[in-house]
C-alpha cells in the first residue's frame, strides 16, 4: 500500500469516526431541546453541541463529496437527494398532521422540513462546487466567507430553500473539499489533540458559566440578520464572529476524535439512516407526553442515554436492510427515463 493509499483510507476511517460522533450529538440536541429553557445544564450542552457540530456535519460531506462530485456520479446522488427530500418532506409532513398535530410548521417543498434543510442545503453546496470548480480554493473560500455574511442581508425568511444555512454553512463544506488530512494530522500529533480535546471540554465549562447570554439564533444559521434583530447595518461582523467561535469549537473537538479502526467507524458508515428516521422518535416523545416527567438531572441523563443508545440501533447493519429502499431510494429508473428521452430528442 502506498503512502497516499494509506493516508485516504485513515482518513476514512478517521471522517467516520468523526461522523458517528456528529450524528450522536444531532439526535442528543434535538432530544433535549424542548426541555433547554427548563434546566441549565442542558442548555449548556445544546450550546455546546452547536458551536460545532453542524460546522462539522458539513465538513465530513464536503470531504466525502470529492469523490462524487462530477460526472455520472455526481449527477447519481444530485437525484438521489431530491428523491430523499421529497420522500421524507412529504413522510414527516403527513404524519405532522395526521399523528403529531404539530403547529406552526410551514408545510412546503420550498420550505425544508426541521432537519430536512440539511438535504436541500448539500444539493445547492454540490451545485456551488461546480461552479466554482476553475477558481483556486483560496477563491472558492473567500467567496463562501462572503456569501456566507451577505445573505444574512437579505430580507427574506431564511428558510425558504433552505437559503441562510446554504451559504452560511458553504465555506465548511469548502474546508470539508480541500481537506488534507496528511496535513491534519502533521499538526494534530498526540500533544496538540489532547490540547485541542481539553479546550473542547473547556469551552463547554466557560459556555455554563459565561455562555448564556449568546444568542442560540446566531449557531442555527437559519436567520437573517432581520430575524435575529441586528438591523444595523455592521451586523455582518457578527456573524464573522460567529463564525471564528465555531472555527474554534470544531478544531477542538477534532481532538476528541480517535484515529483508529473501531466499530464506531462502521456504525458511521450509516449515518444517514439516523439523520432521516430520529426525527420521528424525537416527534413522538414529544407529543407522548415523556417530557413532563423529565425534572431533574437522573432524568436529562436517562434522556441523553436514550438518544444514544437510539442513533446505536438506527445506524445498526438491519435497519439499513429493512429501510434501504426509502433512505437510499434507486434512482437508476430515474437516469434510464433520462437517456430515453435523450435518444428521442436526436
Amino acid at each position: 500500500m502506498t503512502r497516499e493509499s494509506s493516508l485516504d483510507t485513515r482518513g476514512e476511517t478517521f471522517f467516520l469516526n468523526l461522523r458517528f460522533m456528529l450524528i450522536v450529538t444531532v439526535f442528543v440536541a434535538n432530544a433535549i431541546e424542548p426541555l433547554i429553557l427548563e434546566m441549565s445544564g442542558l442548555h449548556t450542552l445544546y450550546q455546546w453541541i452547536f458551536s460545532f457540530h453542524m460546522p462539522l456535519f458539513v465538513l465530513v460531506t464536503g470531504y466525502f463529496a470529492r469523490k462524487s462530485l462530477n460526472g455520472a456520479a455526481g449527477r447519481k446522488v444530485l437525484l438521489q437527494i431530491g428523491l430523499q427530500y421529497i420522500i421524507f418532506q412529504s413522510l414527516y409532513s403527513a404524519l405532522d398532521i395526521s399523528l403529531f398535530h404539530v403547529n406552526n410548521i410551514q408545510h412546503s417543498f420550498f420550505a425544508p422540513y426541521l432537519l430536512l434543510w440539511f438535504l436541500a442545503s448539500h444539493a445547492f453546496w454540490r451545485l456551488l462546487m461546480l461552479g466554482m470548480s476553475r477558481w483556486s480554493k483560496s477563491a472558492q473560500f473567500a467567496f463562501a466567507i462572503a456569501a456566507g455574511v451577505a445573505v444574512g442581508y437579505l430580507q427574506l425568511d431564511g428558510i425558504w430553500f433552505s437559503i441562510s444555512r446554504t451559504f452560511v454553512y458553504l465555506p465548511f463544506f469548502v474546508i470539508g473539499y480541500h481537506f488534507s488530512f496528511g496535513a491534519f494530522v502533521k499538526l494534530y500529533q498526540q500533544y496538540v489533540k489532547t490540547a485541542a480535546a481539553a479546550a473542547s471540554l473547556l469551552l463547554l465549562i466557560v459556555m455554563g458559566v459565561a455562555g448564556r447570554d449568546l444568542p442560540m439564533g446566531w449557531l442555527f444559521g437559519s436567520m437573517t440578520y432581520m430575524q435575529l434583530g441586528a438591523h444595523e447595518w455592521y451586523a455582518g461582523v457578527f456573524r464573522l464572529a460567529v463564525y471564528g467561535l465555531q472555527f474554534a469549537a470544531s478544531l477542538a473537538f477534532l481532538g476528541l476524535v480517535p484515529y483508529g479502526l473501531s466499530r464506531m467507524t462502521d456504525l458511521g458508515r450509516r449515518t444517514l439512516y439516523v439523520f432521516l428516521l430520529h426525527g420521528f422518535i424525537v416527534r413522538a416523545a414529544a407529543v407522548s407526553g415523556l417530557y413532563a416527567y423529565i425534572g431533574n438531572a437522573a432524568g436529562a441523563a436517562l434522556l441523553i442515554a436514550g438518544a444514544v443508545s437510539c442513533t446505536v440501533l438506527l445506524a445498526q447493519p438491519a435497519v439499513r436492510r429493512m429501510l434501504n429502499p426509502l433512505v437510499e431510494p434507486s434512482v437508476d429508473w430515474m437516469i434510464s427515463l433520462q437517456r430515453a428521452a435523450i435518444r428521442r430528442s436526436l
